[in-house]
């Protein structure tokens, strides 16, 4: 009953955000290539009047990609949004949104000039009004229609180059399932023809700034919907979990005694449809997605594979994890070895780093544990524990982060698979954002995680130590270097000795220097005697 009632009251509170921005998708934006669409505040486009932004061309990084997508021009999301727009709305100062209209991440107030941090907190630490609000708050967002944003249900060229638009309304939560969908799907060919080998937030270095940036924006949506600025998103701790603590009716819904991979028809989650969940079919129609409801939401906990997944992530596993100093390696994909990204992404073993195709670790052992629509990568977000799982993935990230303070430049700026390069901007997202503009600590994007806060900063281990690793690393050059100063020094000292005792020599007279060799010194003073 409590549930209802909040669910009911919420109701009047009606907002979104997400992927194709509303105004932006008619003939004329889309032939124009432009969306830059007016802030409600001054009415002139991207807030310009009141010096919030500007409509500004889209600047492409053209740094080099890596191997692994051998095609050019086929695919809507390369070179992420040009085939759609070339010029959108550039933000000024804390300002942010596909208008402007909104505050960058850790900010607000109607200039989004004050600072705020929320605490990410366990879903266990929630008290029972805490819970429950969060479960209500799911539910109206799945029942609510973006006022603001709606999904493409067919490609550009589909679309006759932008004169003919195809765009369906979509719920609050389903905007965010689409959104998945669409920046793992495959690329369509023709003739049913499709490219597999093709991700653009996974099994790259951008998995980790992609899904942090994701959880922000499902964030800052909820916050906008119910009215509730301090809402954040509860994580699930799991490691050394024995099975899944969340999978009740309290909580993330139990399983139906009639049918163990539904759930019980006492979980709110039961009667969900979900959506995006039939990739072969959409390759072989050479379609996209559309938003329609495909059934129930499927979910058989622990009857999965246990060869591929043996077991849930341990403690063990994730300190591992945190013991990787490198972010990126090699070939800079799931093949990566000793990559802090690719292990705790679970392509490579956290017992060794090395990759194993033959195992699914780390994050993506939940994704298998959970045996139903969360285990398909591009259908996974359907289901709502996604949203704690990924929480907690980000808060390894964040723990990484903290431990090595990175520079930006530790992110790679070249030769990633498509669309992960440090200058890359995320698809499908409009407004744009960059992989590198999310390789920051948490507190800076306005938010921590209550188990962090709990611990008390190692000063050497936090600050000291990752200044003397960088030191160790430029250690031969400068000792190097301070061999051949040394050897310069000498050299341009002795020159300018030689130099010095020549030029003395040849003096006239009154030109003679006032301090002397102790010789003529004394020569001076015996004359002044005579």
């Amino acid at each position: 009953m409590l549930l209802a009632a909040l669910y009911c009251l919420l109701w009047s509170f009606r907002t979104s955000a997400g992927h194709f921005p509303r105004a932006c998708a008619s003939s004329k934006s889309l032939m124009e290539k432009e969306c830059c669409p007016p802030w409600a505040g001054d009415g002139s486009p991207c807030g310009r009047l009141s010096g919030r932004g500007s409509c500004q061309d889209v600047i492409l990084s053209t740094a080099p990609l890596g191997p692994q997508f051998p095609f050019t021009g086929v695919d809507d999301r390369e070179s992420w949004p040009s085939i759609f727009y070339n010029r959108t709305c550039q933000c000024f100062g804390n300002f942010m949104g596909f208008n402007c209209g909104s505050c960058k991440f850790g900010f607000r107030g109607p200039r989004c000039t004050e600072r705020r941090l929320l605490v990410r907190r366990n879903i266990f630490d929630l008290s029972v009004p805490e819970k429950n609000k969060f479960l209500a708050y799911l539910t109206l967002a799945k029942h609510t229609t973006s006022p603001d944003y709606v999904i493409p249900t067919g490609t550009y060229g589909q679309m006759n180059h932008g004169t003919t638009p195809l765009f369906n309304d979509v719920s609050v939560y389903d905007l965010f399932v689409w959104m998945h969908y669409y920046v793992s799907r495959d690329t369509l060919l023709g003739d049913s023809e499709v490219w597999r080998d093709i991700d653009f937030a996974h099994e790259a270095p951008g998995f980790l700034p992609w899904h942090r940036l994701f959880l922000l924006l499902w964030e800052q949506e909820i916050q906008k919907l119910t009215g509730d600025e301090n809402f954040t998103i509860p994580y699930w701790d799991w490691r050394d979990a024995e099975n899944c603590e969340v999978c009740t009716d309290e909580y993330m819904g139990g399983r139906n005694p009639a049918n163990p991979n539904l759930l019980s028809p006492a979980s709110f989650f039961s009667s969900w449809q979900i959506i995006c969940s039939r990739l072969e079919e959409y390759n072989s129609r050479q379609a996209l997605c559309n938003g329609t409801s495909e059934g129930p939401l499927l979910r058989n906990p622990g009857n999965h594979d246990k060869a591929r997944t043996p077991r849930l992530p341990s403690s063990a596993d994730v300190e591992f994890c945190l013991s990787l100093t490198q972010y990126e390696s090699g070939s800079m994909d799931k093949a990566a070895n000793f990559s802090f990204r690719n292990t705790l992404e679970g392509f490579a073993s956290p017992l060794t780093g090395i990759a194993d195709a033959s195992q699914s670790s780390m994050h993506n052992a939940l994704h298998i544990y959970m045996n139903g629509t969360m285990s398909q990568v591009p259908g996974s977000a359907n289901d709502p524990i996604f949203l704690l799982h990924h929480a907690f993935v980000d808060s390894i990230f964040e723990q990484w982060l903290r431990k090595y303070h990175p520079l930006q430049d530790v992110y790679p700026e070249a030769n990633a698979p498509i669309g992960h390069n440090r200058e890359s901007y995320m698809v499908p997202f409009i407004p744009l954002y960059r992989n590198g503009d999310f390789f920051i600590s948490s507190k800076d994007l306005g938010y921590d995680y209550s188990y962090l806060q709990d611990s008390e900063p190692d000063i050497f281990q936090d600050y000291i130590k990752p200044y003397l690793e960088q030191a160790r690393r430029i250690w031969p050059w400068l000792t190097g270097a301070a061999v051949v100063g040394s050897v310069l020094t000498a050299v341009l000292g002795g020159l300018t000795s030689l130099l010095c005792r020549r030029k003395r020599n040849q003096l006239p007279e009154e030109k003679q220097p006032l301090l002397m060799e102790k010789e003529d010194y004394h020569n001076v003073l015996y004359q002044s005697h005579l």
